[in-house]
């Protein structure tokens, strides 16, 4: 591997030469495999004995509970159980927002990753964070938004909102949260063995450049952090200006203390490297992921919790419109009503222009506040669409955990049936399932919807989330 000479003068410099050989060394090996278990799709406890060896054979991260760190790197896409949302391939490094989360949060929160894309920090977030939060999630790049909502549906929990905006639209809707995640773009040098393009687009030029966009990053969004509130501030590069110097210029210019958190010696996660301010640096060489920096800082201040204030504005709402009905469905031909058997949780059912969204109802009155403001490309369980009379059911509810599978009847495919589904081909049901809409299955893991028309069952599956390669593995390939 070469590495630019300024990046390797700098850098020793900064680390000392120790640590920058470890570094060094670390770069030239293989990056490590890391998974994260969904919590809230657990392996059913019959299929355990079939586990992968992999998954027998991994370690665990230590600062994330359902992290696993793999012996070798196996080819995640042929196994249906990724798509079906049981795990998420993670760098380990990325999962210490769960050990942030768990020491500092221990009441339901309102809470925003605002640069979150491609969703891995967002998925390990809503694991983490109690129950009765509400996580919302942005991507200001449109295309990796759509990503970012694809990810979140496949992992199923429906107190998450996506959006497609940037910072400012946030400050401009007014819109206030408990806790920001702050995962901001950056030069990318913690990528550097993971992404060889990493290394031929570092320039000390763009560090610069990305040093400047973080703080107006950081200065666009703070309005919208409570006072009191805590900020996630990470990026995944090594150099100070993007670091220890931005934290200190957010804490020194916005108004905020460090945050100091209990960290085990034994992970080998370094501190500050210019200053004695608590930081969090993951280091390739001293801890087994990419690389990662990582500082919480609490707003100047005190205000209420933003969720109790929502959900107190909640009561009050629907105490006023109790009389009016809890629906909105402006196609009266059709059944909407009906949509709600398809779930096991309390929802307010919402017709949008033929797409019919399941909104939980603690939190309807604020999303029906914020879509008028935001780009929402994502909110609770997209149930379906109107098609005439009825309403075909998404990919969405398939894959929430909300689904109530009793509503519809399944069907359990083989292994290179499952690819064939994945990819969008034709798959064939056993005589006696019935006709009409069917879950497909893998493993008791719903994939997502077919409809039965008998000599042959058409493949709901989303166009955009298909497996574009027809290569067939010789032998099922799952990972766990």
């Amino acid at each position: 591997m070469t590495l630019p000479p300024f990046f390797e003068d700098y850098t020793r410099r900064l680390m000392g030469p120790s640590l920058y050989e470890k570094l060094i060394e670390s770069l030239g090996q293989d990056a490590p495999a890391s998974i994260r278990l969904n919590p809230f799709k657990p392996i059913i406890p019959e299929q355990e004995q079939i586990l992968n060896a992999d998954i027998r054979q991994a370690s665990r991260v230590p600062w994330c509970d359902t992290g696993l760190i793999l012996p070798n790197r196996p080819n995640f896409t042929f196994d249906p159980l990724l798509h079906a949302g049981l795990y998420y391939v993670q760098e380990s490094s990325s999962m210490f927002i769960s050990e942030v989360l768990r020491q500092l949060v221990h009441e339901p929160v309102a809470m925003l990753d605002l640069c979150a894309a491609p969703g891995g920090k967002t998925t390990a977030t809503r694991a983490a964070l109690p129950e009765g939060s509400l996580l919302f999630t942005n991507e200001p790049m449109k295309l990796r938004a759509s990503i970012l909502s694809e990810n979140v549906q496949k992992f199923g929990h429906s107190d998450v909102i996506v959006t497609n905006n940037y910072p400012k639209d946030y400050r401009k809707a007014g819109q206030l949260f408990d806790i920001i995640l702050a995962d901001v773009p950056c030069s990318g040098e913690g990528m550097f063995r993971k992404d060889p393009n990493a290394i031929d687009e570092w320039s000390s030029q763009n560090v610069e450049k990305c040093t400047a966009l973080q703080r107006s990053i950081i200065e666009d969004i703070w309005p919208c952090l409570r006072e009191g509130g805590l900020l996630v501030y990470s990026t995944c590069t090594f150099n100070a200006h993007e670091n220890e110097e931005n934290v200190n210029w957010i804490a020194q210019n916005l108004g905020a203390d460090f945050v100091q958190l209990e960290i085990p010696d034994e992970w080998n996660i370094a501190g500050s490297l210019i200053d004695s301010n608590p930081v969090y640096r993951f280091i390739p060489g001293l801890t087994p992921g990419e690389g990662l920096f990582t500082a919480v800082l609490r707003k100047h201040g005190e205000s209420e919790n933003i969720l109790k204030k929502a959900c107190k504005a909640t009561i009050k709402a629907t105490e006023c419109k109790r009389s009016k009905g809890k629906r909105s469905v402006s196609a009266p031909s059709v059944d909407i009503a009906k949509t709600t058997s398809w779930l096991k949780d309390n929802f307010t059912i919402i017709n949008e222009e033929d797409c019919i969204k399941a909104i939980p109802k603690w939190w309807t009155p604020m999303y029906n506040r914020i879509k008028t403001s935001l780009h929402v490309i994502h909110a609770g369980v997209k149930m379906g669409y109107i098609k005439g009379r009825d309403v075909v059911p998404d990919i969405s509810l398939a894959l929430s955990t909300a689904l109530n599978t009793s509503a519809f009847p399944c069907a359990e495919l083989t292994y290179a049936d499952a690819l064939n589904y994945l990819r969008k081909e034709a798959v064939t049901l056993n005589a006696g399932v019935p006709r009409g809409i069917v879950i497909v299955t893998y493993r008791q893991q719903p994939l997502g919807f077919v409809k039965n028309i008998g000599n042959r069952a058409n493949n709901l599956y989303p166009q955009e989330w298909k497996i574009k390669t027809s290569h067939l593995p010789s032998h099922d390939h799952f990972i766990i």
